[in-house]
């Protein structure tokens, strides 16, 4: 892509923008200055909520708005404010819950619910079910009973199956959702993410799009890794897949970068920023 300079950078976190280390390099922290001192838009797009945020603000040196939730919460770091949130609601998370039991026996089950803001006191951000063997490292989970988990309505539902492929999760189970709600994943490590119909970080950076006045979508670039960004790059002007990503996420791209560890994210700005 060459030509006149976007107007906005949408960016996964996990897997992209960061590193393996969970770290910003001082490479892609420098180009994303230039560009916002510039006048154009950094946004995160990604699955983490927003109370997961403030290392990536800290990383930046700066607060952006968010997508987060895969499209579920739209987030001002700035402000510590959730301006917008699409939630399954509890008919929902039932169906949804007696389906995963039958179709992938053995599975566990989380809730990711949103407040005002990030770290609201007044509603417990992560809930999970006594069988839900967890991911990655989680200090926020609250273990409920299953009936508690289902009670709240929820950004997301996450249904865990560690033995399992989150692939293979999807496919089994997306059938009998069809349309009733949206599925995708950001790890394979038998892990699977359910949210409202018609939630994805596609969704959320246009909504974005449209509050910061932009309307074509051609001056958007956007960075990603994993399935839960194919919509994002589909819809992006210009889609941009990490080297490692999943073919999916490279089949989706207009380009294909350097890896989260080699700066890929960096080297694709560094052309109008460098």
């Amino acid at each position: 892509m060459v030509g006149v300079k976007p107007s906005l950078i949408a960016s996964d976190v996990d897997g992209t923008l960061m590193d393996d280390d969970e770290h910003i390099s001082a490479r892609t922290r420098a180009v994303v200055k230039s560009l916002v001192a510039d006048g154009a838009h950094f946004i995160l797009a990604t699955g983490r909520p927003p109370r997961w945020i403030a290392p990536v603000v800290e990383g930046l040196g700066f607060a952006p708005l968010a997508v987060c939730g895969n499209g579920a919460v739209l987030y001002d770091s700035d402000a510590d404010r959730v301006l917008d949130a699409s939630v399954l609601d509890v008919d929902t998370l039932d169906w949804v819950a007696e389906l995963a039991y039958r179709v992938l026996p053995g599975c566990g089950l989380a809730a990711e619910r949103i407040g005002a803001s990030a770290h609201d006191a007044a509603t417990p951000q992560f809930v999970s079910s006594p069988d839900y063997e967890h991911a990655w490292l989680n200090p926020d989970n609250t273990e409920v009973s299953v009936r508690e988990v289902l009670a709240a309505p929820a950004i997301k539902l996450l249904i865990r199956s560690p033995n399992e492929h989150s692939e293979t999760m999807r496919a089994a189970l997306a059938p009998h959702v069809g349309d009733r709600a949206d599925i995708t994943y950001s790890t394979n490590k038998g892990l699977i993410e359910v949210s409202a119909h018609g939630v994805t970080k596609a969704a959320g950076v246009r909504e974005l799009a449209r509050r910061l006045g932009i309307d074509d979508r051609a001056e958007i670039v956007a960075f990603g890794d994993m399935p839960n960004d194919v919509p994002m790059l589909e819809f992006a002007g210009h889609g941009v897949a990490m080297a490692h990503a999943h073919p999916d996420a490279l089949a989706a791209a207009d380009e294909i970068t350097a890896t989260n560890n080699d700066d890929g994210v960096a080297l694709v700005l560094e052309r109008w920023w460098g």
